[in-house]
């Protein structure tokens, strides 16, 4: 696909297309505790049946299936109206699998690819949080994934069925001008000499609004950081810190009458930095990102990205679509000698990728919720210090039902 071919398409959908990703719709948790009856004990269910077929013929990275269900069985209690605690297991299982590797993210599974679990994938599950007046402190299993709001650049909305749940420390503050949401999220523990690198990711998605109303301008702000080794670290692998920010500018409308629900659109410049280690083959990249969103009749949605890499881009935990580095070894290493020094990953320059997503959802009452999703990415891009161009369109569709329904036990 040519660059004016990219220009015109993303020119024509921007005035008719966007809303924020279903996978994250759907996967969004209410974190205030305001609508909780007083000393209660509940009983709690989380699970969603999910089928997504990634048809990725792409020199980027490789198709997949996942199949399954993700269940998030719990004990709440809140003895105060500020206080709530919850007790239980997360469990993931794809249909057809009988052991699980215990894994975090992308590539973090290799550090303890030797450990499995059979049967299904099982987490526990512990949260405790206690609500200020304008501030919110998780402890235990925070509120991830889609509840950050990270732009479709830095967070790829399918690992909200398939990354491990988020533990550790969560700060959440909630003023008329401001929504903030800082966070760490500790993804391996390390005892004395194991085999494997400690691991946790910072974050903090800051939303200064400008104004309210119907007609909402607004500034995000946002930072990943990951670090990975210690001072425990008997591997060779090194300590790598590696990191994702983001600074942009965005206007919503919202109607409360006809069939357009609302309008959301951003321009945001994204950049990533390698501060220590060798993970990536460059340390700093740049990347401009521009998205529009929008939903007809409550239920139907519609989104497109834009995003231009000059030179080099990796993100962190975004589709791997929009790095300039692809996950398929490129090549074999020659050395001077003619031996062979390994393998390498291919890297692009002047890359576009365009993304169109078009979800249906359905609520049957506040706890079920079926949803379907398609989206398309067009990528383009130069080879770096090879002939040929990257040019390809990829696809995927899914399809989810998310029932999370709350019985009370007993009231005190």
């Amino acid at each position: 696909m040519k660059n004016s071919h990219i220009i015109l398409l993303l020119a024509f959908l921007a005035g008719t297309t966007g809303k924020a990703q279903m996978l994250n719709e759907m996967f969004k948790e209410d974190t205030s505790l305001s609508d909780l009856p007083d000393k209660s004990l509940r009983a709690e269910i989380d699970a969603t049946a999910f089928f997504r077929d990634n048809e990725y013929d792409s020199e980027v990275q490789n198709g997949y299936s996942l199949p399954g269900v993700r269940l998030t069985p719990h004990i709440a209690y809140n003895p105060l109206s500020q206080i709530n605690i919850e007790l239980g297991a997360s469990m993931l299982f794809f249909n057809g699998a009988n052991k699980y590797p215990c894994f975090a993210y992308h590539d973090i599974g290799t550090w303890k690819g030797n450990q499995y679990q059979r049967g299904s994938h099982v987490l526990p599950w512990v949260r405790l949080q206690a609500s200020l007046k304008h501030v919110d402190v998780i402890l235990g299993n925070i509120y991830g994934g889609a509840n950050h709001e990270l732009i479709a650049p830095l967070f790829n909305p399918e690992q909200n069925i398939s990354a491990d749940p988020e533990m550790g420390l969560q700060i959440l503050l909630h003023r008329p001008h401001i929504n903030l949401d800082t966070w760490l999220n500790w993804q391996s523990y390390i005892f004395e000499e194991d085999s494997h690198q400690e691991a946790f990711t910072v974050g903090t998605n800051a939303k200064i609004l400008w104004n309210s109303g119907a007609i909402q301008y607004y500034s995000p702000v946002q930072l990943l950081i990951q670090h990975r080794g210690g001072e425990q670290d008997n591997t060779n692998m090194m300590v790598q810190t590696i990191c994702n920010v983001s600074i942009g500018a965005g206007m919503r409308i919202d109607r409360e009458e006809g069939r357009l629900n609302f309008i959301d659109a951003q321009a945001n410049a994204i950049a990533c930095y390698q501060q220590a280690g060798e993970l990536w083959p460059f340390d700093t990249g740049f990347a401009w990102h521009a998205g529009v969103k929008a939903g007809w009749f409550k239920h139907l949605s519609a989104g497109l990205d834009y995003v231009h890499s000059p030179r080099q881009f990796v993100s962190l935990y975004g589709n791997p679509f929009y790095n300039t580095l692809s996950l398929i070894d490129g090549g074999t290493q020659i050395t001077e000698d003619g031996s062979i020094a390994g393998t390498f990953k291919t890297q692009y320059t002047k890359m576009h990728n365009v993304r169109l997503g078009i979800d249906y959802q359905y609520t049957f009452a506040k706890a079920y919720t079926l949803g379907a999703e398609a989206e398309v990415f067009c990528i383009n891009g130069k080879k770096k210090g090879m002939p040929g161009r990257l040019s390809e369109t990829c696809f995927s569709f899914g399809v989810y039902l998310r029932v999370s329904p709350s019985f009370i036990i007993k009231k005190f």
